[in-house]
Formats: structure tokens, sequence, C-alpha cells
């Protein structure tokens, strides 16, 4: 496949998606498309909008990253007093979206979160650059500050604490994982007749059945 995302574009709208060639497992369908998305140029593949729901109802949405995937969910982290994470703890139901637009697809993923294991946060936390690791200390996600020098002065104390050794995990910090209930490849068409195809999770957590939605 040309590795230009124009022409990859192009070709994938052309071909789009059949029913025979999905993978019946669609972790491994996603797999594919990650794979795709990552041979390309395109900034970012692993960024995927994270939508959650306060106690109101009034649902809110922001980017975060995919860091970790398998057959058990797709696994992002956070401060756990951010406001998707104290969402969250309130209402678990959650949706996920790639927006490959580039590519003229996307995958939508609805389901549950839950907090993963802190060993497995841990075996994150200690892969990240240092700088990042301070910054999860340093930055009370979601509150009000006063100015950026405030945030900069508290990143210089963080620094200077843990300067003679390893930047623990915080115990306010973590990751998510996303269950899912339901994941749908959606393949860009011309004349805006795309191809969508939904896997939803039967009783048997084992099998998923596949639809093909109307664009």
């Amino acid at each position: 496949m040309n590795a230009n995302p124009e022409a990859i574009r192009h070709e994938l709208m052309e071909h789009g998606l059949a029913r025979a060639e999905l993978d019946p497992d669609p972790f491994r369908q996603f797999q594919q498309w990650f794979e795709t998305a990552i041979g390309t140029d395109l900034p970012e593949p692993n960024a995927m909008s994270l939508c959650t729901v306060d106690a109101s109802g009034q649902p809110s949405a922001r980017t975060v990253l995919l860091k970790l995937y398998d057959a058990r969910g797709f696994v992002f982290f956070t401060n756990y007093g951010s406001r998707k994470a104290r969402e969250i703890d309130r209402n678990p139901r959650v949706a996920l979206l790639f927006p490959w637009v580039a590519l003229a697809r996307q995958v939508q993923i609805t389901g549950r979160a839950e907090r993963i294991p802190t060993a497995e946060s841990l075996r994150y936390f200690v892969s990240r650059p240092r700088g990042s690791q301070i910054g999860a200390w340093s930055s009370p996600q979601s509150q009000v500050i006063g100015s950026r020098s405030l945030l900069e002065a508290k990143v210089s104390e963080i620094a200077r604490k843990f300067a003679r050794g390893e930047v623990p995990l915080p115990d306010f910090w973590g990751g998510y994982r996303v269950v899912p209930e339901m994941i749908e490849f959606w393949q860009g068409r011309e004349s805006r007749l795309h191809d969508r195809f939904c896997y939803r999770r039967e009783e048997n957590a084992g099998v998923w059945r596949i639809d093909r939605l109307a664009p």
C-alpha cells in the first residue's frame, strides 16, 4: 500500500469494506486498522476522543492517547482527580472515537471504563520520560489555577524533591481500561454511501455479532 496518506485514503475509499474481509475478533480488526494508521504520516494515530457524562447528564469530550490495548479493552492514563476521572467514577459508561479523517476511517467504541490495577499503572509510569513523570505530580488536573507561573513553580519544586532518585507513581494517577460492548468500523465511500460494520458483544463474552449499518 502507498505510504502517502492521501493516496491511501483514495485506495481505501475506492476499495471499501466488505463483511467477508472482517476479522471475527474486533480487537484483531482494530489492530489491522491501527497499524495502517501508524504506517502513514498521520500525527498521533493513537489519539482518541473520550466522552463522559456528569451527574446532571451533561456530556463532555476531550482527546486522550491510547497507550495499551488487548482483548480486555483500551487503556489510557490520567489524574484520578481530573474531570474525566470524576465523571467516570460516577458513571463508568463512556464512548471512544478514533477520528482517522485523513484515511476516511473512524472507529467508535462504547462500553464501561474501569481503573486498572496499580501494578499495571506503575509498569507504564516507569516507562514515561522523567519530565512527564514530574508533570503528573505537578498538575492538579482540571482545577482552576491562577497562572502558568504557579504551575511552573510546582514543576520546579517536584523536580527538586525527586532530584536524587526515581520519580514514584503518584497515588492519584493511573490508568482506565475501556471494556467495549460495541465497536463500529466506519469506512468512507463516495457519495456518502459509507461502509459501517458494528460488533456487539453477545451474552457469551467471547462471541461478537457483526451487523452492517446503513450510512
